[in-house]
C-alpha cells in the first residue's frame, strides 16, 4: 500500500498538509504516517530532567496527533500510522522515507509568512532532485474547500 508522509508540528500549515494527505489516502486506497520529531536541543539537560521532558514532549505528541487520527478515521477512513523520532527533523524524514519502502510521496504545508515557506519545505525542496520520493506542498492557505476539490 502507499502511503503518504506528512509532518505534525506546531506550525499553522500543518492542518492542511494532514488535510491532504488524507484525503489523498482515502480517495487512492492509501495510508498515513504521521511524524513528529522531538529536535534533540531540548534534551541537553540533566538524564533526570530530560527524561521527564522527553516523555512530556512523546505525551503532548501522542495528544495532538489523536485530534488528527480521529478526524481521519471518523471522516475519512484512514488509519494513521504515528512515528515518533528524536534528531534533526530533515535527517529523520529521510532516514523515515529510506527505512519504509510503502511511503510513496512526503506531504509538506507551506507557510504563508514573509519568512518562507517553512524550514522544512525549503530544505528539502533544495535538494528534491535526489529525494527518493515525491514531495507535494499544500500551500497553507488553501481553503478546506479548494483543497477537498483537487484532492
Amino acid at each position: 500500500m502507499r502511503k503518504f508522509l506528512v509532518v505534525l508540528d506546531d506550525s499553522r500549515e500543518c492542518l492542511n498538509a494532514m488535510r491532504f494527505a488524507a484525503l489523498r489516502a482515502a480517495r487512492t486506497g492509501g495510508g498515513v504516517i504521521i511524524l513528529s520529531i522531538i529536535p534533540p536541543e531540548e534534551f541537553r539537560h540533566w538524564l533526570g530532567v530530560a527524561e521527564l521532558m522527553r516523555a512530556e514532549a512523546r505525551e503532548r505528541i501522542e495528544a495532538h496527533f489523536e485530534v488528527f487520527a480521529k478526524w481521519m478515521r471518523d471522516r475519512q477512513g484512514v488509519n494513521p500510522e504515528l512515528v515518533i523520532r528524536e534528531g534533526d527533523p530533515v535527517n529523520e524524514i529521510l532516514d523515515l522515507i529510506r527505512d519504509n519502502p510503502e511511503i510513496g510521496v512526503l506531504v509538506l504545508g507551506a507557510g504563508t509568512d514573509k519568512a518562507g515557506p517553512g524550514p522544512l519545505v525549503t530544505a528539502l525542496s533544495r535538494n528534491s532532485g535526489s529525494l527518493p520520493v515525491p514531495i507535494t506542498i499544500v500551500p497553507g492557505d488553501l481553503s478546506k474547500e479548494r483543497l477537498e476539490a483537487i484532492t
